[in-house]
């Protein structure tokens, strides 16, 4: 970008390039952490799940090694987990904003040319018209091979069409590591005396209001590989 600067400096200019850096930063990385600690939250809700993702990763890649990128596709269940977080969690809750570049309808309402545009997500994955028991959470509805039902526009955590987020492939590469990682090399639990607090905070992001405290420690069986980072 800097290069651009030197060629352009009327349209590259240093706020410019800090809003940029900011942009990517925060949807690169904010959105997938907090992705991950809500994945993390749930699954101690419902240690049954965090139980049966750890089979999955015991039975497909062992404990002699630590989880690779290229195991992701195929652990279903843990990319059912990962659906499941970002349909009941979505970190961008109301997508990116838009704008109508016509007058248009849509279901019956006039759009005037210009409008700033919402969608809201977090309504569309939580429809009890459209999903079963929307309120639960149960990976197992993403269940298939792979772990990828079609959807279609039931689930849009990273919008669709032509300006959906360029960045889904990144962000779910990351998490389902970032998440097997901690499955597989660590066991986790709930501070003493102590329930897991699921309130939603306000920000672009939407994270938690109580950042997540538990206990965790290395799982005796992967103590090997660990060492070996």
């Amino acid at each position: 970008m800097l290069s651009l600067q030197e060629s352009d400096p009327g349209t590259y200019t240093d706020v410019t390039i800090k809003g940029l850096i900011v942009e990517l930063m925060a949807a690169g990385t904010d959105t997938s952490a907090v992705t991950i600690e809500w994945a993390m939250c749930l699954l101690l809700i419902h240690p049954e799940v965090l139980h049966t993702a750890r089979a999955e990763l015991d039975a497909r890649i062992g404990q002699g090694r630590m989880v690779e990128e290229e195991d992701i596709p195929n652990l279903p269940y843990l990319n059912c987990i990962i659906n499941e977080t970002l349909r009941l969690y979505h970190a961008v809750p109301l997508l990116v904003p838009h704008e109508s570049s016509q007058d248009c309808t849509v279901g019956g309402y006039d759009v005037p040319c210009g409008t700033m545009l919402l969608t809201n997500a977090w309504a569309i994955h939580r429809d009890p018209n459209i999903w079963d028991e929307p309120e639960e959470f149960k990976p197992e509805r993403f269940q298939c091979e792979g772990g990828k039902e079609e959807t279609g526009l039931r689930m849009l955590p990273f919008g669709s069409g032509r300006r959906k987020c360029p960045g889904e492939g990144l962000a779910i590469r990351l998490i389902g590591l970032a998440l097997a990682i901690l499955i597989h090399c660590f066991e986790w639990e709930k501070l003493p005396g102590e329930e897991v607090d699921m309130t939603e905070g306000q920000g672009l992001s939407m994270p938690k209001v109580k950042p997540l405290e538990v206990v965790c420690t290395p799982r005796r069986t992967m103590l090997h590989a660990l060492s070996q980072l």
